[in-house]
Order: structure tokens, then C-alpha cells, then sequence
């Protein structure tokens, strides 16, 4: 039993669901095939802002940010390897690892390999101060963190003039089969001087969202997962689509819906391509302003000075 089975995701999936999806499902011609000719966009960071101290966001690809918040230099879930695994990116990081300025926090938010990398971390050092849910400390040593904060579900730490606060998600953890939801996950409300940042992690829809919004609001810059959602029937239980992410956006009051964990790495079946136009459809099928949509190329940074 995992310490934290109780929080996790249900239905659980497992091998016999992996093999119907990747074995079962492809003989027969269920899953979904890409079409090809898609390439994830690029932009330069703007490297003035980046390296400054106000605040911005510039998204590295996947879920992986840098932001700058309170004067503080910030990454969240950073991965800058070339592979996961047998898994290649798509594209190389939006800004490559040696071009970071100083960081002052590293948030990660689970310990799935595409969120913990230890590559990368061992290559960050023990300069940074590490915030992770319950159970994730030890490996970020292990990779080289020396100063870790381990938070619960709506537990705060203040970090100059930022409060950080871990908040739940519908996911679950591993890192090996026998340590299945032994370490939290979650996702983080930062908030400082200029608004809140909301990193959820990876998480399906769930009505938290609402508590989210209602305990910590307002939201300015909500990052959502809109990519890795089907087949549906494995993924809803983990991973939202691009529609829920919108409604989350909503439910958590968020000024700004910040799309992520899409066109970076191919995990799921849906066509590369196809989470932006999705979400981008359901965002001005409800009459929302689209300049609130941030469907940033990577590498993009964007100024949060409102």
C-alpha cells in the first residue's frame, strides 16, 4: 500500500490497462494516429527580461516554466534533458540550461519522470531552494538539492515577500513499481507583489479546482495541462483534455489560462497539433477575451506586470 493511496486517482491504472492501450488497441487500430508535418513553434526568450528581476514567465516546453515573481527567479517541474528515457523531445528546451540566470526556487510537483528529472536537477546544485510535496525530498538530494521544504496539501512557506502553498490535484506518484503513491503531488499558488501564479501539475479535472479558487484567489496566470489526454478511457482518471482545462480555468477564477504540457514529448495518442486548437475553441466558443489565452510558443516569455 502507498502512504498516500487514499489521495490517489481512481480507477488506478496498471499493467493490464498499459498493455490493452499499447498492445491490444494498436493491433486492432483504436489508437489514434498522428498525421505528421506539425513542428512545435519556437520564439527567443526575451534574455533582458529573463535575466532581470521583474516579473515574467518564459516556458521552457512541457510543463517546465521559468518565472520571475517578488524579485525572485523561480523554475517549476524544470526538465532540460534531451530524452525521457526512450522518449525524445521534440524540440530542445525553450532556454537552454547553461543560459539560466541565477535560481532562487525550484517547485516540483511530483516525482513522474517528465516532472523530476534528476539530470537536470544535479545540473541546477544545491543553490536553489527546493519546494515538493511530502515524500519527494530524499531524491531531490539525492540529485543535489542541500536546502528542501516538503509541504502537505494547503500547507504555505514564505519565501521573501512570495507564500508558496501546495495544493491538491487528481493524479497519483512513482518512480519504480513498488513505490507507487508513496510521495505526494500536487500544485502550487505562488503569490506575490504583482498577482498569484498557478502551477496544477498534472491532474485530471476534478471539482478542487473550486476550493482552489475560493481559498486562494484571485488567479492571474493559471498554467494548465491541455496535451496527453487520450485514449480517454486511460487518461481521463490523470490527465485533463484541452476543453477541461478551460472550465478549470474558470472554476479556479483565473484571469489568465497558461497553456502547457503539450508539443514537447509524444506520450499519448492525440495528434501533436491538436490540443491548442482545441482549447483555443472552447475558449472563444464561451465569449472569452483571447489575449487572456496564452498559447505560448517555447521559449516565449510574456511580462506579468499588468
Amino acid at each position: 500500500m502507498g502512504r498516500f493511496d487514499d489521495r490517489a486517482t481512481t480507477p488506478r491504472r496498471g499493467p493490464k490497462d498499459i498493455f490493452r492501450w499499447k498492445v491490444i488497441d494498436a493491433i486492432t487500430g483504436r489508437n489514434r494516429a498522428d498525421p505528421g508535418g506539425f513542428t512545435t513553434p519556437r520564439r527567443e526568450p526575451d534574455r533582458a527580461l529573463v535575466a532581470g528581476t521583474d516579473a515574467q514567465l518564459t516556458w521552457i516546453g512541457h510543463a517546465s516554466f521559468l518565472f520571475t515573481l517578488g524579485g525572485k527567479r523561480i523554475l517549476v517541474d524544470p526538465i532540460f534533458a534531451p530524452r525521457l528515457g526512450p522518449v525524445s523531445r521534440l524540440t530542445p528546451p525553450g532556454l537552454p540550461i547553461e543560459d539560466l540566470p541565477p535560481i532562487d526556487l525550484v517547485l516540483v510537483t511530483h516525482n513522474h519522470r517528465d516532472h523530476l528529472d534528476p539530470w537536470t536537477l544535479s545540473r541546477l546544485g544545491p543553490a536553489p531552494t527546493y519546494v515538493a510535496p511530502i515524500g519527494n525530498g530524499a531524491l531531490l538530494r539525492k540529485s543535489g538539492a542541500s536546502s528542501v521544504t516538503e509541504l502537505d496539501w494547503w500547507q504555505s512557506f514564505t519565501f521573501g515577500d512570495l507564500e508558496i502553498t501546495l495544493v491538491p490535484a487528481r493524479h497519483w506518484s512513482m518512480r519504480f513499481p513498488w513505490d507507487r503513491n508513496d510521495a505526494l503531488w500536487g500544485g502550487f499558488v505562488v503569490r506575490g507583489p504583482e498577482g498569484a501564479v498557478y502551477h496544477s501539475g498534472d491532474t485530471a479535472f476534478f471539482d478542487g479546482f473550486s476550493e482552489i479558487g475560493r481559498r486562494l484567489g484571485p488567479i492571474d496566470w493559471a498554467m494548465l495541462p491541455i496535451g496527453a489526454y487520450e485514449p480517454r478511457w486511460f487518461m481521463e482518471p490523470q490527465h485533463m483534455g484541452p476543453e477541461e482545462a478551460v472550465e478549470a480555468a474558470h472554476l479556479v477564477g483565473a484571469r489568465h489560462l497558461v497553456a502547457m504540457h503539450w508539443g514537447t514529448f509524444r506520450l499519448t495518442d492525440e495528434p501533436i497539433a491538436e490540443p491548442p486548437i482545441r482549447a483555443r475553441a472552447r475558449w472563444i466558443e464561451q465569449g472569452r477575451d483571447e489575449n487572456l489565452l496564452w498559447i505560448l510558443d517555447v521559449g516565449e516569455t510574456r511580462s506579468l506586470v499588468r
